[in-house]
């Protein structure tokens, strides 16, 4: 096996007990905000093989709820995650499920408040390290490792380009980019890996790019 970091073998700075089930699950809590956009007013947490059986014992809801917080894997406030959730008005239901799932460590986190909803599906790989493999039922694979951008467009040609073309215009390079559709011709998503976090300007630039629907971000 090839380490990239150091922290590839002693793990990420993190409230404890386990690598896995608090500082991963805290990860696709937070990612989960960042693609949203916004401080969730509700979270329906839908908790699939170990996570579901010992979320409890081993911190899983709360480090959840401190990700959609925008808490980090290190942040004392994890601990008290649902007196803090209470004090911004979000609120969570824990639902284990019994359904089989590709990994053990599975989240599928419903997020929402007035204004809309979104569904991300995270996984927590080991080591503190996450997977995002579905974003409003589009299959994708986010490490959440990078800065990345999340481009929800009409299935149409030229889209990507336009997209591409802006951030050479930003000096913003691509690190990886997919390219996910649930259909021929209707809605697609596109999921672009950078390498550094990027301008709520260039943001706002992408999205008036003609079929541009949503742009959102995550930052590292």
């Amino acid at each position: 096996m090839k380490f990239t970091s150091v922290f590839d073998i002693i793990g990420p700075v993190m409230i404890g007990p386990s690598s896995s089930h608090t500082a991963g699950a805290a990860r696709i809590g937070r990612v989960a905000r960042d693609l949203f956009g916004r401080q969730p007013k509700w979270a329906k947490i839908h908790l699939y093989g170990s996570f579901a059986e010992t979320y409890r014992g081993h911190g899983t809801d709360v480090a959840i709820v401190g990700g959609l917080l925008d808490y980090d894997t290190f942040d004392d406030r994890i601990k008290i995650a649902f007196e803090e959730a209470e004090k911004v008005g979000l609120e969570y239901e824990f639902i284990p499920e019994t359904a089989n799932t590709e990994h053990p460590n599975t989240a599928r986190l419903v997020i929402g408040d007035d204004e809309g909803e979104m569904s991300v599906v995270g996984i927590s790989i080991g080591g503190g390290k996450i997977e995002i493999s579905e974003v409003n039922g589009f299959k994708l694979r986010l490490t959440g490792g990078m800065p990345a951008i999340l481009v929800v467009h009409d299935d149409r040609a030229g889209c990507i380009a336009n997209v591409a073309n802006c951030l050479a215009m930003h000096e913003v390079n691509i690190g990886h980019m997919e390219v996910s559709r649930i259909e021929r011709g209707l809605t697609a998503l596109m999921v672009i890996e950078i390498d550094q976090n990027i301008e709520d300007k260039v943001l706002q630039q992408i999205s008036l790019i003609p079929h541009i629907t949503k742009v959102s971000k995550i930052n590292n």
